[in-house]
């Protein structure tokens, strides 16, 4: 861009001239022998127009480049920890855990694992080893059956605890399962049996055996649940059976059951959801639709209970654990031996609806033992879990 200006100054162009146009004259006091001054004329401007665009431009930006990639990259899948190693015994069980249980270089505290809600027994220092050792029917075990093995199931828990105040975290809680498993047909389930269950009738004792089982069931109850995870609004099957040998038939009923958010019963929070000898009280408290189902045969009793999560547990994990009963089919369903549900009103899986009266009341222990006849009881406390309960996502 090119500006040319041109000024035009006149000075001295005439004092009469300059004096008539200005019209001024000297002050009186003013010198005669003072030079006179004039004024500036006006100035006198001339804006050049342009001929040609202008020709200059603001540089264009430097082209992005393009991002470089190492040669051949490929993310890394994450490997197995391999942090939890276990040794099944004949009536035992021991089960090592590294302290740097998640495999990410940070050690767990000893205090947030378990076993079944069993503290560690011991501890390897050197070689930062948690130690855990429990009988086979302690620790919240399960015992399961299958045609040929008895498995007893254990679950390793960490629970981490908050960092400090702060509302992060950088651990998770884990859930290991660790199962012991024996052929029936060995010498070593024979004696393991023994502690499983507690006669009330010594008579016989040494020729008498029979095995519990409590599991979840598929909706169709043809199946075990291959998962225990459910949503909220679900109905959890449970299933209870007794296997007798040797055994004239017998009838289970539950006698009790507890929800905890580990596998202790003598834990908080804790929901007894059934008691008092069989009276299903889910229904009645909460009002959903928890219930025995009929009777359909004597050594397996069938129930179903409405989902739920504990309210300031986050986790919606839940153990269940129930105390099983077993007596002779031919025995008298009564206060002490019933399954109960409420819907307006109890009603008894059998049909003996009679002896749900003492529900609202006191249905007594049920734990006395008689020693001949068809009086006969067994019992056992046995838990399913974890089970996991989330929250129905919204559309």
């Amino acid at each position: 861009m090119k500006l040319s200006v041109r000024i035009l100054l006149c000075l001295f162009c005439g004092a009469s001239a300059a004096a008539q146009q200005l019209d001024w004259s000297p002050e009186p006091d003013q010198r005669p022998d003072q030079p006179e001054v004039q004024e500036p004329a006006d100035l006198l401007q001339e804006k050049q127009s342009f001929q040609e665009p202008l020709s200059w431009r603001f540089p264009d930006p430097p082209a992005e480049e393009e991002p470089r990639f190492p040669p051949n990259f490929e993310l890394k899948a994450p490997s197995p920890a391999d942090s939890v190693s276990a040794v099944c015994g004949e009536n035992s069980v021991r089960v090592e855990a590294k302290k740097d249980l998640l495999g990410i270089g940070k050690p767990v505290q000893a205090e947030d694992v378990t076993l079944g809600g069993c503290p560690a027994t011991g501890e390897d220092a050197e070689a930062q080893v948690l130690v855990f050792e429990s009988e086979l029917h302690g620790c919240g075990s399960q015992l399961l059956m299958s045609e040929d093995s008895f498995i007893y199931a254990f679950t390793l828990l960490y629970t981490p605890r908050p960092l400090g105040d702060s509302p992060i975290v950088r651990t998770r809680e884990v859930s290991v399962s660790i199962q012991c498993q024996y052929q029936r047909k060995h010498d070593v389930s024979s004696r393991l049996l023994k502690p499983t269950w507690t006669p009330f009738s010594l008579t016989k004792a040494s020729e008498e055996s029979l095995l519990f089982s409590f599991r979840l069931m598929t909706d169709d109850w043809q199946f075990p649940r291959p998962s225990a995870h459910f949503l909220l609004g679900d109905l959890m099957r449970f299933e209870v059976s007794v296997k007798q040998f040797h055994h004239v038939p017998l009838r289970v009923t539950v006698d009790s059951c507890v929800a905890t958010v580990i596998p202790n019963i003598d834990t908080v929070p804790r929901y007894a959801f059934l008691g008092n000898s069989g009276c299903m009280f889910d229904s009645q408290l909460t009002g959903s639709s928890s219930q025995f189902l009929p009777r359909s045969q004597d050594d397996k009793l069938q129930f179903e209970v409405e989902a739920f999560r504990f309210q300031q547990d986050s986790s919606g994990v839940i153990y269940v654990t129930c105390s099983l009963r077993a007596a002779a089919a031919a025995a008298t369903v009564d206060d002490t031996n019933k399954a109960c549900s409420f819907s307006n009103g109890w009603r008894e899986a059998s049909g003996s609806h009679q002896v749900c009266t003492c529900c609202d009341t006191e249905c007594g222990t049920g734990s006395q033992s008689h020693p001949t006849g068809t009086d006969a009881q067994w019992e056992q406390e046995t838990a399913v879990g974890p089970i996991t309960v989330k929250e129905r996502p919204l559309r």
